[in-house]
């Protein structure tokens, strides 16, 4: 069979079991679910086995020590993988919740009912954490899905998406509500991302060229974020220990994330005092500086280098950070604007009116007052996981969790009532 016709057949099955799943109780759901965590904790060394190989042929091609620890799976993680999928199940069901309800003066009863999506294409890479938690959030949503991982990956997810398969099967739902592309040929993307009969929504996550390839050939509607450009900023009224301790978090805990912060303005009243806490902090850590010129005449040329104007618009993904000292909070938030990403941006300061000012204009999907940017993840907020971050404006903005996974549709009621 060629790649176009596995790909249609994916879909096929992914929009029956969709159809299933649709009529599904929370109950059938959630047993589903649980059997999914059982079946991952069952599953623990044929997953390791295949990460552990994922790692080493990722290695032997270069990849990078930040891009490794996105691909790393251990015990602990994969303990904590099966108890996202469990948390899942725990979560309020949102399908058949009734948004609204209302009589107009023809007496037809309208409701407004939270529905699935239907099938959702998830296209992504380096982490197998996504394959899981995907397919958890699709599934307590109603949707069938269909994910593709990135090729570094393969054997990790195939083990993951397989281990999953089978606690469906063991619940009684459909195996083929969660489908994995097994294939690493690249014209994979293009086909899920044109399969407008079969596919609802497609999900895009990893590096910019992956998302725009999905937004270039797709003829469904798509999620995205192209990028995790953050921004933190150091208000002339920071808590300097506070800063520090955020600057810290928000780059060095996973500095290959999309939250992690990718640039750090310090506001100029405060920049000779702060800069010298936060730059020894950060270099201790490990974090190559990239500083403008008055950030580094502060920090002292032997201890960063010289800002080119690509870092400013750069998303490292790594333990190096872009410095600069801006004039104003209209300065700052100029700065974001231009440069940042519209993902996650943060203030530290103790100037109430400055932080509200800062939230209020900072035209990201979340903003932080005197917080780590760590925090934009669908865990951390309490959606159990997520399905990705998106940076647009309709449908889904920042963490998508299970109530980002349905539309809806009016249910009317009547009693033989006609239009005059």
């Amino acid at each position: 069979m060629d790649l176009a016709a596995q790909i249609l057949a994916l879909g096929v099955r992914a929009r029956t079991a969709a159809r299933q799943l649709a009529s599904a109780s929370r109950a059938r759901k959630d047993a589903a679910l649980l059997a999914c965590a059982d079946a991952l904790v069952v599953a623990e060394a044929e997953i390791l086995a295949a990460n552990a190989a994922d790692l080493s042929a990722a290695a032997a091609r270069g990849i990078s020590g930040a891009l490794l620890d996105r691909l790393r799976l251990d015990p602990q993680r994969l303990a904590d993988i099966a108890q996202q999928v469990g948390e899942v199940a725990a979560l309020p069901d949102p399908v058949g919740e009734i948004l609204r309800e209302w009589t107009p003066p023809s007496g037809i009863r309208i409701a407004k009912v939270r529905v699935p999506i239907g099938v959702v294409g998830i296209v992504f890479e380096s982490r197998p954490n996504v394959t899981s938690d995907a397919a958890a959030l699709c599934l307590k949503s109603g949707n069938a899905c269909i994910l593709r991982g990135g090729s570094e990956a393969l054997r990790s997810n195939t083990a993951i998406a397989g281990a999953l398969r089978r606690g469906l099967e063991n619940s009684g739902l459909p195996a083929d509500a969660i489908q994995l592309v097994e294939s690493t040929d690249r014209d994979a993307i293009r086909l899920l991302a044109q399969l407008e009969k079969h596919i609802d929504l497609i999900v895009p996550r990893g590096g910019e060229g992956l998302i725009r390839a999905v937004v270039e050939h797709a003829r469904i509607p798509v999620i995205k974020h192209y990028t995790g450009l953050c921004i933190l900023y150091v208000d002339a009224a920071a808590d300097l220990a506070m800063a520090r301790d955020i600057a810290l978090n928000a780059k060095t805990q996973r500095p290959g994330v999309c939250n992690a912060i990718e640039t750090l303005l310090v506001h100029r009243d405060i920049a000779a005092e702060a800069l010298p806490v936060l730059g020894a902090a950060l270099r201790a850590a490990g974090v190559e500086l990239r500083a403008d010129p008055a950030a580094r005449t502060i920090l002292g040329e032997a201890h960063c280098s010289a800002a080119q104007p690509a870092d400013w618009e750069t998303e490292f993904l790594d333990l190096v950070l872009a410095v600069r000292v801006v004039d104003s909070l209209d300065d700052a938030l100029a700065h974001i604007e231009r440069y940042g990403s519209h993902h996650s941006d943060a203030i530290v300061t103790r100037d109430a009116a400055a932080a509200e000012r800062f939230l209020n204009e900072a035209d990201s999907a979340t903003v932080y007052w005197n917080a780590s940017t760590r925090f934009t993840d669908g865990g951390a907020f309490g959606f159990g996981a997520e399905i990705g971050i998106s940076t647009d404006k309709l449908h889904a903005r920042g963490p998508m969790g299970l109530e980002e996974l349905t539309t809806y549709k009016y249910v009317i009621r009547g009693a033989g009532e006609v239009r005059h």
